[in-house]
């Protein structure tokens, strides 16, 4: 019993002494736990960059037009008539001179087999009025007949002289009449729908074509463009900052109306001399090849201007560009003192996904295209380059040892 007892006793001891113990080791242990969480200083923050460098930019200006036809020819009959016969498909190619209608050609025949005749007969009449004018002459030199007769046989052969010539006049219009009952192609190009049918009466230059023929290749594509913008870039041509190429010729891209880009380069033709009062822009023409006619009159596109060269552009990424209350172009820069400034820009216009800057920045300059929200003005940060921030190894290594962990 007593020995039961000593050993319960032994037992509340070591009991008590592997308590105290724990507790112990909780107490030191956390104790290094809240050594170790200790806050730290924390640096300045981070932010992308990009440093401002001048290059050479081809000035563009992407513009909505429409395409037109570089020739176009509507078909007419020039006589009256029944339409025999149609010699051509609807919208197939036709050459210039190509049959294209038939008109009943019988009494167009019958009027040129006509004035055949009438010549016919006028040039068998001459020769005995010329033999009697010849004859009269030498009679009327010996007065063996009167000065009268010789004038008379003189006028009849001038007469009969006349009738030919007039029957020659007749036969040729004949002829071109029959020959128009033919009706020809006047270009070569495409040709569109008949109008008519076979068994149609048709006249001599009625208000409705019989078909039209449109040549489209090349084709035109008339865009519109403001003055204001003309008058920036002549000054800027003037001033040097824009130069074009070495033979002054603008060159132009299309983009279709699905988005896709147009295979075949075309020229700037012309520009409108007088400015749309309503619209206070001008037309510009520029002509392009279709050899394939993949564009048809009246399509939609986007034509792409190259204005001209700027040896010295200014761009910055869309981003690192931000506006003020009052709507002016603003951006954020990093100074050799790693301080953060703030530029009011000019900009001109968007190439591609960048800003085209004309005032405000210098080469060399830094300017904050990410973490501009951690940062304010004369504030200091730590700029890293944009790629350096954007690489591989700056990115994913943070997640994967966190999921180690």
């Amino acid at each position: 019993m007593r020995m039961a007892k000593a050993v319960h006793a032994d037992w509340k001891k070591t009991g008590f002494l592997a308590a105290t113990a724990i507790l112990v080791g909780t107490w030191i242990l956390s104790g290094c736990d809240s050594t170790a969480r200790a806050p730290s200083q924390p640096g300045p923050p981070e932010v992308a960059v990009v440093e401002v460098k001048p290059q050479r930019v081809a000035i563009t200006t992407e513009l909505p037009g429409r395409t037109s036809a570089y020739l176009v020819a509507e078909v007419r009959p020039q006589v009256g008539g029944i339409i025999q016969k149609r010699d051509f498909t609807e919208g197939a190619d036709v050459k210039a001179g190509d049959v294209l209608y038939q008109i009943d050609p019988a009494t167009y025949q019958a009027a040129y087999d006509s004035a055949k005749a009438q010549l016919a007969r006028a040039e068998a009449n001459i020769s005995t009025t010329r033999v009697r004018a010849e004859r009269y002459k030498e009679l009327v030199e010996i007065k063996a007949v009167s000065r009268q007769e010789f004038d008379d046989a003189v006028a009849a052969l001038k007469q009969a002289e006349a009738d030919i010539e007039a029957g020659k006049a007749a036969v040729e219009t004949a002829r071109i009449n029959l020959a128009y009952t033919r009706v020809t192609a006047p270009i070569t190009g495409r040709i569109g729908k008949s109008s008519v049918t076979v068994g149609a009466l048709v006249m001599a230059n009625q208000a409705v074509p019989l078909a039209t023929v449109q040549q489209i290749d090349p084709v035109y594509v008339d865009v519109t463009q403001s003055s204001a913008v003309l008058l920036q870039l002549q000054r800027a041509m003037a001033s040097g900052a824009l130069k074009r190429d070495s033979a002054n010729r603008a060159r132009v891209n299309l983009i279709l109306e699905d988005g896709t880009a147009y295979p075949q380069v075309g020229t700037l033709q012309f520009q409108d001399v007088t400015v749309d009062p309503s619209t206070g822009s001008f037309i510009l023409r520029a002509i392009f090849p279709n050899p394939k006619k993949v564009l048809l009159p009246g399509m939609f596109v986007r034509a792409v201007l190259e204005e001209g060269v700027s040896e010295k552009a200014l761009l910055i990424p869309q981003q690192g560009v931000s506006r003020d209350p009052k709507g002016n172009p603003v951006a954020l820069i990093v100074d050799a003192e790693n301080k953060v400034q703030q530029r009011l820009l000019t900009v001109v216009r968007t190439i591609g996904d960048k800003w085209l800057v004309s005032a405000g920045l210098a080469p060399g300059d830094r300017v904050i295209v990410e973490g501009m929200q951690k940062v304010r003005p004369g504030s200091s940060v730590k700029a890293v380059p944009l790629d350096a921030a954007k690489s591989p190894d700056a990115g994913p290594a943070a997640p994967a040892a966190a999921k180690s962990n």
